[in-house]
């Protein structure tokens, strides 16, 4: 989504790079392959004349782990990696580079009202999120020296044609009309459509301001679990079929089932503060909800027939 945005723009030029020929990239865009991310990755190639770098390459949430060591394999990719093309990007004359991080560098959840901000201190709490957490500080202590810019987005929940883990199952459920226990949640998160994320990291590559700065995304507008599956609904035309089953009972059904992780991403508030986002960078997200919602659904093809 980013390289079709970037190449929409004659004055732009543009280069992905992927792992595999093959893998799929924006149309007409050309590509440097650079194999599997690792600290020994050579991004000589990708780098010659480029003036900024947008880095959203990351190992992220494995449901079925196989590495004897996983906090280890998430920094040889999310720490190791991003810190040797940090370097390769510095010796190429790269002016930027903005990195995609995580909400999760502050941790899982929010009190109610009390969002998290832009320079609250870290609380990783997942090896993802530590991982994430130290390629922030690594990258930091590169550019200190001067000659690389660093910009820093830390997205929450991102949505959009494509979307898939458990968003994907909640739209699945609610195009097949099931009846689902999320009647009655009063939480609040912050999420980001596509689109968004997108206009804010084209932005993040030139404005003066973001340079080294940190910033968080979201929509503006954050919603409970109740609220996004009735925005789901009407995106689908179809019925929102939510029973009213209290937080609280859930949570003890969660715990009852050895879920309550899961349940707590259902019931829980995550809200990001974006203020110094509006602020620094005079950026206002462009897409409303309704609209992105609308955007996702005819990007995921047909709807299920509902049973």
């Amino acid at each position: 989504a980013l390289l079709a945005r970037l190449a929409a723009d004659a004055s732009n030029t543009v280069c992905g790079t992927s792992r595999q020929p093959g893998d799929p990239l924006a149309p007409g865009v050309p590509r440097s392959v650079v194999a599997e991310l690792g600290p020994d990755t050579a991004w000589r190639a990708a780098l010659q004349g480029v003036d900024v770098v947008v880095h959203l390459a990351a190992r992220v949430h494995v449901m079925r782990e196989h590495a004897q060591d996983p906090l280890a394999e998430f920094r040889r990719v999310n720490v190791q990696a991003s810190l040797a093309l940090a370097q390769q990007a510095l010796q190429a004359g790269v002016r930027r580079l903005v990195l995609v991080s995580s909400v999760k560098v502050h941790g899982e959840s929010t009190p109610a009202g009390k969002p998290f901000r832009a320079d609250d201190p870290p609380l990783p709490q997942d090896a993802y999120a530590q991982s994430k957490q130290e390629a922030e500080a690594a990258l930091r202590a590169l550019v200190r020296s001067g000659g690389l810019e660093l910009v820093i987005v830390r997205p929450p929940l991102v949505y959009g044609p494509g979307v898939r883990a458990n968003f994907r199952a909640l739209m699945q459920a609610v195009a097949r009309g099931w009846p689902l226990p999320l009647g009655a949640l009063h939480n609040q998160r912050s999420f980001v459509a596509l689109d968004n994320l997108v206009d804010l990291l084209v932005l993040c590559g030139r404005h003066p301001a973001a340079a080294n700065q940190s910033f968080l995304v979201s929509d503006g507008c954050d919603l409970s679990t109740t609220e996004l599956l009735q925005q789901l609904a009407r995106a689908m035309g179809r019925p929102a079929r939510l029973l009213p089953v209290p937080a609280g009972v859930l949570r003890a059904l969660g715990r009852l089932a050895g879920r309550p992780a899961m349940v707590e991403r259902l019931c829980g508030n995550l809200q990001v503060d974006i203020a110094k986002t509006r602020e620094r960078l005079g950026w206002s997200p462009p897409v409303a909800v309704d609209e992105a919602m609308r955007r996702m659904v005819r990007g995921a093809g047909p709807a299920p027939t509902r049973l």
